[in-house]
């Protein structure tokens, strides 16, 4: 299984290059399937392709940030724009006398501040971590796993922007910290050409396995929960064969906890403190 997603991605590539149709693309080959690993209701709900272009919900982006906005506490919103010209919302937060900067990512269809996001750009900062968590690209509420491939380019795009942000206020130290989804969208842009800043990844219960490993030069590492989803638990073998031979690199099992590490917070961010304090300070 956590090979399916590459032959789609491949072939999506070579799509392109012709100028075919995306939605004729995937109509013609076997799309992987996630969803028995996936239990949250938001992510059961149906959604066809067909041949209509599948792009970002800005709408769904506006709602969130309208949402979260009001209560945030901790940091000061900030907006970066795209070469489109579609402004997406970070959350940045200034560490006293940091050490280095964190940039997180979410996991599909959530928000900068939710849940795991906003524990992990909160700890860290207090653990001397400037972070800056970002929206990513989503889809409605009923945007199917394989639909967000589409979406892969553009959070590309905003890892970029993202990280130049940070280069731009004087961090030449980054790590990037990326949950579910967003695990795996940092695994595309991290085997293209990331920037030199990028020191290390951390990968949380990352979906579809990882791809194309031998681009990845930085330290990793692959936490996830002793009761994650069955994709994650069944991937883990191959993950952890694979992260051999990146230098510095690990697999942790945090015991008792979940995908979205409920109750189990405290612990994830202890594992990742000690990985960056590792990796990241001198």
């Amino acid at each position: 299984m956590h090979n399916a997603m590459e032959p789609l991605v491949r072939l999506m590539r070579a799509a392109r290059r012709r100028g075919a149709g995306v939605g004729r693309t995937l109509a013609a080959v076997c799309l992987f399937s996630c969803a028995a690993a996936i239990g949250h209701a938001a992510d059961r709900q149906p959604a066809a392709l067909g041949d209509s272009p599948v792009t970002s919900d800005y709408d769904r982006e506006k709602r969130w940030a309208e949402e979260i906005l009001p209560t945030i506490v901790v940091g000061e919103p900030v907006y970066l724009q795209q070469s489109n010209g579609h402004r997406f919302l970070g959350l940045y937060t200034v560490a006293q006398q940091a050490r280095a900067a964190v940039l997180i990512v979410h996991g599909r269809g959530w928000n900068p501040d939710w849940g795991l996001n906003g524990v992990l750009r909160v700890a860290l900062a207090d653990a001397g971590y400037t972070t800056l968590s970002i929206q990513m690209p989503v889809l409605d509420a009923g945007g199917k796993l394989e639909a967000y491939l589409h979406l892969f380019d553009e959070a590309n795009e905003r890892l970029a922007l993202a990280t130049a942000y940070l280069e731009a206020h004087g961090y030449r130290t980054v790590a990037i910290v990326s949950h579910s989804l967003g695990a795996r969208m940092s695994n595309e842009f991290l085997t293209g050409h990331p920037p030199e800043t990028i020191k290390a990844w951390v990968s949380i219960g990352i979906i579809n396995g990882l791809q194309n490993t031998q681009w990845v030069k930085v330290p990793m590492l692959d936490i996830f929960g002793e009761k994650d989803w069955n994709g994650v638990l069944n991937g883990a073998p191959e993950r952890e064969r694979l992260i051999r031979a990146i230098p510095g690199s690990l697999q942790i099992v945090v015991p008792g906890a979940d995908h979205f590490f409920e109750g189990r917070e405290n612990a994830l961010v202890t594992q990742v403190r000690e990985f960056l304090d590792k990796h990241l300070t001198p």
